[in-house]
């Protein structure tokens, strides 16, 4: 997992557990907090979607997030939460290679606590995801 060179995250796994993949079990980390409303996956200057995509509406998701953690000063390395709330467990299955790929080239190998949770529908008609996170800046 990628951390701000000097900050005093701290990786929470306890002895015995195994090594997650593609997020952390918890972290420790002090500072100013930022939090981000779910953001979906629409293009967020026209509020309209491009695409029904799901890989591809997980990346505009992703990219709003970090556009909104750039707003604070904070590179998407500074995530600490990260939930997605999903429509459709069986397209996310199917898309998760792809969904990593996206991630990593988006967020980084950075790898914070996370859930997923399937939902019946989002507030949007059309939006597959939406993703909600927290940051923290050091002081």
């Amino acid at each position: 997992m990628s951390l701000t060179p000097g900050s005093d995250a701290k990786l929470l796994l306890p002895e015995g557990w195994a090594h997650p993949s593609g997020y952390s079990h918890g972290l420790s980390v002090s500072g100013r907090i930022i939090v981000i409303a779910g953001q979906i996956g629409w293009n967020p200057e026209t509020a309209e979607f491009e695409t029904d995509d799901f890989t591809a509406q997980v990346r505009q998701a992703l990219t709003n997030v970090v556009a909104v953690l750039g707003e604070a000063g904070a590179p998407p390395n500074r995530l600490v939460r990260l939930t997605w709330f999903i429509t459709d467990r069986e397209a996310y299955l199917a898309a998760r290679r792809e969904i990593g790929a996206v991630y990593r080239e988006i967020i980084g190998k950075h790898y914070p606590p996370m859930s997923i949770v399937v939902v019946n529908a989002l507030i949007e008609e059309r939006a597959k995801v939406e993703i909600e996170a927290t940051a923290v800046i050091p002081e």
